[in-house]
């Protein structure tokens, strides 16, 4: 974390023993966080409830179980769009100002991300959205300054299912994830919401669902049909094509990975927003290898890892940079190539130790499991040796 961002919060947030540590106060409803409530006021109360549960109950979050048939009535929900508009509690009422300050941190908090991991940040996260972001919502605003507010807050709150995503902590990235889709609704912004959905559709492809996320991807372009949003629209159908790669369809992913190149080419990045930053060439590439791997083809597969790499390397990206590299190194054992699997390997291995990224750690793992029909081979134990260090600390 940059130490003038650590200086700036340890001065603000103290972390703090709570009613909930020292067993005096009522433990938290983990359960309400995955309803997509159609009132404002109770989503208002599920993610300030959950921020906190984040907070002062870590340990016992990050065990909390990602349920898959959790996902369906969000996906649902929002795209019927009947949602309630009740009206904020009475109290100060909340400028447009505010909500340039909070729209300000998005982009630091995501830099963070991106370069050291979801690990590595998130609880900060967390307090500034405790402490700042989520008492804003429970006060009045114009109408304009209710979506604007909404829509920030959507965009860190999906931050935060993101980087508990990418820390392995599934359970409470899907009640985030869910929490910032209705946040999004709530503030008009079809884009964000989309966006979203595309979170929801990775995770559900990641843990075994692919059914499922290739659902939440497809519900995500139908929320598109009127909004123009190339990059998001990428994203969804290389999300489509990890989730077809998958179930083994090879027809289906590679026309979704030339959909997802044909909108990809349609972007001009200074009309996207700041959550599409970064899906880009490193990230776009990267995923299409990974669906290409999954179908055991390690041409292809090789081809976009290498790309993914080459830019990666150009932003010094060492998380998509350390999973682009374990990719290629599957693609070298899908062709038998033990001696080049290794020394992508060991790349993959110096990235991965750069950043708190439980994904990281997992792209090493694969290549191990990958390794074993090679038996004993000394560069197969070699691979391990280097390998154990970081995987015991994960």
């Amino acid at each position: 974390m940059p130490k003038i961002i650590a200086d700036t919060f340890s001065d603000h947030f103290g972390y703090r023993v709570t009613t909930y540590d020292l067993g005096l106060g009522d433990s938290p409803d983990l359960d309400r966080p995955l309803t997509y409530s159609s009132s404002f006021q109770e989503t208002v109360e599920s993610v300030t409830e959950l921020g906190r549960a984040d907070m002062d109950r870590r340990n016992f979050l990050a065990t909390t179980p990602f349920l898959a048939a959790a996902s369906v009535g969000p996906s649902r929900d929002w795209l019927l769009n009947v949602l309630d508009q009740d009206e904020p509690e009475p109290g100060p009422r909340v400028r447009l100002e505010d909500v340039t300050s909070v729209r300000n941190m998005f982009g630091t908090f995501q830099e963070m991300d991106v370069m050291q991991g979801g690990g590595s940040g998130r609880l900060v996260l967390t307090e500034y959205m405790n402490q700042h972001v989520y008492p804003l919502l429970r006060r009045t605003h114009s109408d304009a300054v209710r979506s604007a507010l909404c829509s920030a807050a959507a965009e860190q709150t999906y931050l935060l299912g993101w980087m508990a995503f990418d820390n392995g902590e599934h359970g409470t990235a899907q009640r985030y994830l869910i929490q910032a889709l209705r946040l999004a609704e709530e503030s008009g912004d079809v884009a964000l919401g989309a966006h979203v959905l595309a979170g929801m559709a990775d995770q559900a492809t990641l843990l075994g669902n692919p059914v499922e996320g290739r659902r939440l991807a497809q519900a995500g372009r139908q929320g598109l049909r009127e909004v123009q949003s190339p990059a998001c629209l990428a994203d969804l159908w290389a999300l489509e094509a990890r989730a077809l790669a998958a179930l083994g369809d090879e027809r289906g992913t590679a026309r979704a990975v030339l959909h997802s190149e044909a909108a990809f080419a349609r972007v001009v990045r200074e009309d996207e927003p700041e959550w599409a930053k970064f899906i880009d060439g490193a990230y776009l590439h990267g995923e299409h290898a990974n669906a290409f791997r999954d179908l055991q083809q390690p041409e292809h597969s090789a081809e976009h890892a290498r790309q993914s790499i080459e830019y990666a390397r150009a932003q010094n990206r060492a998380r998509r940079g350390a999973m682009s590299h374990a990719v290629l190194a599957v693609s070298h054992l899908q062709r038998g190539d033990l001696e080049a699997a290794h020394a992508t390997g060991v790349r993959t291995l110096e990235l991965a130790r750069r950043v708190k990224s439980s994904r990281s750690v997992e792209a090493v793992q694969d290549v191990q499991r990958r390794m074993i029909p090679f038996g004993r081979h000394a560069l197969v134990a070699d691979f391990n040796e280097r390998a154990r260090q970081l995987v015991a600390a994960a």
